[in-house]
């Protein structure tokens, strides 16, 4: 699909480059506007409890960060932790196991599947859409004319999605605007460790001109395989100040076993895919707690140790993962830097406004 440049309706902030937008689906204000309304209804799942932004919270980094993976429809586990929306119009592939290339269609898997929103059929959802008289003309308004279809679905959520731009970050200001006044000396330590002794690099990519921290490829960094593993046993809390430790076989007595995980194998059939998982983009990091494909991990401090140690030796680990030897001031100045990279606020307007979320520079 061919894509062009973004228009100024998505204003692209310092450090990332021209946002990619499929060519039979340009922003226009309507569609933004219908998207973040799809976005935020609870009546778009099954049962009228469920909306897109309850797993993905704007207030916290369009991800989740009290639990390691979601709740879905009614209670439901959903395996794998609710990844950041921001800048995800930049990703050439969805989901932690790249199962989807266009936000047009990726829509459908959360609202179709039954643990998340847990729709029975398109035209189900479709039924919904035009029984609810606050959506007429919506649509009409928003493709000349036409009314909801799973294309135009698609396309106006995606629409919202893509508008989630998050940059000029003090990193950006000072890697692409030369303000060396905008990180201090431990961030700049941190950073130097991030291109050099830490490898960080190799997978999370800077630019010369703009930087999406990302190379957007799989890696199998070992957690996958780790998290795979029974555990020995598990600490449980019952009540505030008040926890029971639970052992394997209590686990199998009362609990369901963890849903099966293999990554990007599960898409590519490919064995050296498994427990490999897409590099994530590591802007907003700080705000997008818990971290991994499964949220296993609750601080950036616990990132940091688990890459210094080498991973777990897991089989087939990426070679790219392998001891660091960062000793505290290292590890302490990586995580200084990485919290440089917070883009700046985004906040939303009121009404149709031409972008539902603006940087506040």
């Amino acid at each position: 699909m061919t894509a062009f440049a973004a228009q100024p309706l998505i204003p692209i902030p310092l450090g990332l480059p021209a946002l990619p937008v499929p060519a039979d689906n340009p922003p226009t204000e309507e569609k933004i506007a219908l998207g973040k309304k799809m976005f935020f209804d609870r009546r778009l799942s099954l049962n009228g409890t469920m909306s897109c932004a309850m797993c993905h919270i704007p207030t916290q980094g369009f991800t989740a960060h009290e639990l390691r993976t979601p709740v879905g429809n009614a209670g439901a586990t959903v395996r794998r932790n609710a990844p950041t929306l921001l800048n995800i119009g930049y990703h050439p592939l969805l989901f932690h196991d790249g199962r989807d290339s266009s936000l047009e269609t990726q829509v459908w898997d959360p609202l179709l599947a039954t643990n998340e929103m847990a729709n029975p059929s398109v035209g189900h959802l479709l039924e919904r859409l035009r029984s609810l008289p606050d959506y007429d003309g919506l649509f009409e308004t928003a493709f000349a004319g036409q009314g909801p279809s799973a294309d135009r679905v698609g396309q106006a959520l995606a629409s919202y999605q893509r508008s989630l731009v998050s940059g000029h970050s003090r990193f950006d200001r000072f890697r692409y605007r030369g303000e060396e006044q905008a990180l201090g000396a431990l961030e700049k330590q941190g950073y130097r460790i991030f291109i050099g002794k830490g490898r960080c690099a190799s997978c999370h990519l800077i630019g010369e001109r703009s930087a999406l921290l990302s190379d957007f490829d799989f890696h199998n960094t070992g957690i996958g395989w780790l998290r795979s593993r029974p555990p020995a046993g598990v600490t449980v809390q019952l009540a505030p100040g008040t926890r029971a430790e639970l052992t394997a076989g209590d686990i199998r007595r009362i609990g369901q076993p963890p849903p099966s995980d293999l990554g990007r194998f599960e898409v590519s059939r490919d064995p050296a895919d498994r427990w490999a998982y897409k590099t994530p983009m590591l802007r907003n990091i700080a705000l997008t707690a818990p971290y991994m494909h499964d949220g296993s991990l609750a601080t950036l401090e616990q990132v940091i140790a688990f890459y210094d140690q080498g991973g777990p030796g897991a089989p087939g680990q990426s070679p790219l993962v392998g001891p660091l030897g960062l000793n505290d001031e290292e590890k302490a100045a990586l995580a200084a830097f990485l919290r440089t990279l917070t883009g700046a606020s985004i906040s939303p307007l009121d009404g149709h406004s031409v972008s539902q979320f603006r940087l506040n520079n």
